[in-house]
């Protein structure tokens, strides 16, 4: 499998996000080729703020393999990561983060602020920006457009 396939399996785990009237997320970790994490957006739904797609799949895929330390993993991930998301990205020691859709409001990997190149910093993911892009942005894009089409 290669970035985009990893990628269409974040945003089948988006719709499910969606289902539930969560923002559309969806993230997977990967080890090896292998997908050992999958997440999406549920802070809604668990009355956790920390319920972000990227946490939940680093969760699974923590407690999948025994050990807070995703050492040679990958995480792809259809939004790009907050502040709060890049944080625990560091801390699990993920080696490469792959997003689609921009986030020009709280984006981390560069958009707002660009936390993997802040060299006070002692982890430095690989970042890889836009996989799918278009897909991602459209699954949010269309979200939002209905959410506000339901309120009118």
């Amino acid at each position: 499998m290669n970035d985009a396939d990893f990628m269409r399996e974040a945003l089948a785990l988006a719709q499910q996000a969606e289902t539930l009237g969560e923002v559309p997320v969806g993230a997977v970790v990967v080890k090896d080729g292998t997908i050992i994490g999958r997440g999406y957006n549920q802070p809604v739904s668990t009355h956790d703020p920390t319920a972000h797609a990227e946490i939940v799949a680093m969760r699974n895929a923590a407690a999948r393999i025994g050990n807070y330390r995703l050492v040679g993993c990958e995480l792809y991930v259809t939004l790009e990561p907050c502040i709060m998301c890049a944080g625990a990205i560091m801390h699990a020691r993920l080696e490469r983060v792959v997003y689609g859709a921009a986030d020009p409001k709280t984006g981390a990997c560069g958009s707002v602020v660009d936390v993997f190149a802040e060299t006070k910093l002692n982890r430095h993911a690989t970042v890889v920006r836009g996989v799918l892009a278009g897909e991602c942005s459209a699954r949010l894009s269309d979200f939002f457009s209905q959410r506000r089409q339901a309120q009118d």
